[in-house]
């Protein structure tokens, strides 16, 4: 295992142990961040009008398609850290 795939793991783990939950933009930034490092770019259609938290969830990870999955770990990584000194 790469030295970026275990600190990508240990932050995900990390993240359930937060001083305090993160704002809702940046809990949708964590999803994506962790979705395109971990399936890619983001695949079928987007959900309806009605489903607002699926909606968003999909814009979040729609808006960093293309970025490289290794880019996608090491930017999760630095915000979760971020989050850890507040």
């Amino acid at each position: 295992m790469s030295d970026l795939q275990s600190q990508f793991e240990a932050a995900v783990a990390s993240s359930k142990d937060l001083a305090e939950r993160p704002d809702n933009a940046t809990l949708l930034q964590l999803y994506a961040l962790y979705k395109q490092a971990s399936d890619g770019d983001v695949e079928g259609r987007r959900p309806g009008f009605t489903d607002l938290f699926g909606r968003a969830k999909y814009d979040a990870w729609a808006a960093i398609k293309g970025t490289a999955p290794a880019a996608a770990m090491t930017r999760y990584v630095a915000l979760i850290e971020r989050l850890k000194a507040h």
